[in-house]
């Protein structure tokens, strides 16, 4: 039943919003307002051409900065939560950055790396690798005392209680950190796009709403940009519930 009430409250949520959107166009009976239904069209005109191209330059992107965030933030929270002496001396490291909002890298990152898909991947990755190291190391940190000393009982050394103990008690942690990030990640790239490339959804945004004044198909990006992220929270909704069944 609970797949079933999911779909039908989104679908309710999805008319509702329509329905705004079209009295609101109504209300402001403007350009840079049109209604759903001619961004509809817009959006089965702008498909056949080049905003495919655009969405997966962006998904690539996104997915880029998730996986090299994993692989980096993952071992580091996971030995920060195992050895309390490392974790005291770079919390404090952590502490002073993770605030700090990450926007604010982007022009850096820009000139240090110039054009490309790099500084676009990197700044996203700077966002994702904070949340999932400070998630996955209080993850490793809260684990019970006595369920390690039973497995090392086993026999187990460091790396069996890596692998078998401390990743798979840090899944939780670290889906919550992506899901968390899905959001910011795609505002971040959206902002990062605007800069130094022709392709992505942001420069697509940007180019038809501020250049070619084509107000259609600037939505049309909007609800592209959407879709990317409502698709990568519900990938990750997916694998939580393939690899995390106990909870």
């Amino acid at each position: 039943m609970k797949p079933r009430n999911t779909s039908l409250n989104l679908g309710i949520t999805i008319v509702a919003l329509l329905l705004l959107w079209q009295a609101a166009a109504w209300l402001v009976h403007r350009p840079i307002l049109p209604g759903p239904i001619i961004v509809g069209k817009a959006f089965i005109h702008e498909i056949q051409g080049d905003l495919l191209e655009h969405f997966l330059v962006s998904l690539w992107r996104v997915i880029a900065s998730m996986l090299l965030a994993i692989i980096t933030a993952v071992p580091a929270g996971l030995v920060l939560g195992q050895s309390p002496r490392l974790n005291a001396f770079f919390s404090p490291l952590i502490y002073f950055l993770y605030p700090i909002p990450k926007v604010v890298f982007v022009p850096i990152v820009l000139l240090f790396f110039g054009l490309g898909d790099t500084p676009k991947i990197l700044i996203i990755f700077i966002i994702l690798f904070f949340q999932i190291l400070v998630l996955v190391r209080d993850q490793a940190v809260s684990l019970r005392q006595e369920l390690i000393f039973s497995v090392r009982s086993l026999g187990a050394g460091r790396r069996a209680l890596f692998r078998f103990v401390y990743l798979p008690a840090s899944l939780p942690a670290i889906l919550t950190a992506l899901r968390q990030s899905v959001g910011t990640a795609v505002a971040v790239l959206y902002i990062a796009e605007l800069y130094a490339t022709q392709k992505g959804l942001g420069y697509y945004i940007y180019l038809n709403g501020s250049t070619l004044f084509n107000y259609p198909a600037m939505y049309v990006g909007v609800i592209a940009m959407s879709l990317l992220g409502l698709g990568l929270y519900y990938t990750i909704d997916w694998l939580e519930k393939r690899m995390c069944k106990w909870m």
